[in-house]
């Protein structure tokens, strides 16, 4: 079955897909993240906006270029570098996507346990729940764009509520002295500066989501780049506004050790049940994020099997044009992973997992930027901000540390005889 012109999705489901994609667990976290490196997470913060404005921008004239073709930053790199470049930038971004899932589904276990505390003494009941929503959101997905646009829409405008409001009423409440009462970490180098960055551009990943599906947006052309770029910037209002106040709010060294630094901060502003009501806020945005990397855990393996390098299984599609297939093996693997997060051993090694996707992830935004470089030889400004773009994407991925880098090459080589196999075949 055709979806036809009303199925597909608007400016605003689209703008909801960039937005519901970046606000996910990682805002809730990363203000503890930060806390003991004080006024230079801030500049982390701005430089990581910088970033992702330059990025935001690159994949909206990208968009322009390829607006029929869905794959995102795999089609980018197919059309202009050819297929070995591309298989990598699909093989990592799967990856990146199926592990960024089983975190996100952790994390929404965690904010649930605030309101059936059973779920932190009994893994029993977290997989059993963990799985439902795994599946649940399959089911989804599996139905018309525009449902799930519907649901990605309604997540949004309830999940960025509780943000807001920490944002600006917790502005009234902050102490200017948790600013500059730090011992540790407060040192404005080049290196504290580039942890920063690192860790909060996490928070931005998600921002491509509105060029994966271009195949099912209307007037893919304009609407892309719009959705791209505006919800990139609205992020980021959020995003610094609500840091600032939970950081003003909340002395460093306990915010340190919060596990719900939003909810924390709610219970300074208006006491207990404020904390339950963001706590509700974070769960909702979990399931938000979930549900839109679970549209996006099928469109790539998709696009790659469209053009051969992935198995064939990969582009079936059942009646409502949805690639079915692909998303029930990556909901597989999450509920795999799922299992085994729950091992005392892995769950301490789940923030470097965290930490590999988002390298992973930066591939094909490396590869995204040089694309548009190649593509623009002629217009010095498409060229420049490529450049900038480039540069930037550089500077994250040395952010990630040498361990992380290392384990992403060894992720990235062990895909090359899955190439020559699916190739062969």
């Amino acid at each position: 079955m055709n979806l036809n012109k009303n199925d597909n999705l608007g400016f605003w489901s689209s703008a909801s897909l960039v937005v519901g994609n970046m606000i996910g667990s990682g805002i809730f976290l990363l203000p503890a993240s930060l806390a003991l490196y004080g006024l230079v997470s801030i500049l982390g913060w701005l430089f990581a906006s910088i970033g992702a404005i330059l990025l935001a921008i690159v994949f909206g004239e990208l968009s322009k270029i390829y607006n029929k073709e869905p794959g995102g930053p795999y089609k980018f790199t197919r059309n202009v570098f050819g297929e070995f470049p591309a298989f990598l930038v699909a093989w990592g971004y799967w990856i990146s996507i199926w592990s960024t899932n089983t975190a996100i589904v952790v994390a929404f276990l965690g904010y649930l346990s605030v309101f059936i505390p059973s779920l932190n003494t009994s893994p029993l009941y977290s997989i059993i729940i963990g799985l439902f929503t795994i599946w649940t959101l399959t089911w989804i997905n599996s139905k018309e764009i525009k449902t799930i646009g519907f649901v990605q829409k309604i997540t949004v405008v309830l999940k960025v509520i509780p943000i807001i409001l920490v944002g600006i009423i917790g502005i009234f409440f902050i102490d200017l002295n948790n600013f500059y009462s730090l011992e540790i970490g407060n040192e404005f180098n080049f290196n504290s500066i580039t942890v920063t960055t690192t860790l909060t551009f996490f928070a931005f990943l998600g921002m491509e989501s509105a060029t994966i599906p271009s195949d099912k947006i209307n007037s893919p052309n304009s609407i892309i780049k719009k959705a791209t770029l505006y919800g990139t910037i609205f992020t980021i209002i959020i995003y610094i506004l609500s840091s600032i106040s939970i950081m003003g709010i909340i002395p460093p060294t306990t915010l340190a050790q919060s596990s719900a630094p939003f909810a924390d901060a709610a219970e300074v502003i208006a006491g207990d049940y404020s904390r339950k009501v963001i706590a509700l806020g974070a769960i909702i945005a979990t399931i938000g994020a979930l549900n839109g990397w679970t549209l996006i855990q099928g469109q790539i393996p998709m696009a790659a099997s469209k053009d051969k390098l992935f198995p064939r299984f990969f582009s079936k599609t059942n009646n409502n044009t949805s690639p079915v297939f692909g998303i029930i093996l990556s909901s597989l693997l999450i509920s795999i992973l799922l299992l085994f997060s729950y091992s005392k051993t892995l769950v301490e090694a789940f923030t470097f997992m965290i930490k590999l996707s988002t390298l992973s992830v930066i591939t094909p935004y490396l590869f995204s930027t040089a694309s548009l470089a190649v593509l623009s030889k002629r217009k010095f400004n498409r060229l420049f901000i490529s450049f900038l773009a480039f540069i930037f994407s550089i500077w994250i991925i040395i952010g990630c540390g040498i361990e992380t880098i290392k384990l992403g090459m060894i992720m990235l080589i062990a895909g090359i005889p899955f190439y020559f196999l699916f190739k062969r075949k």
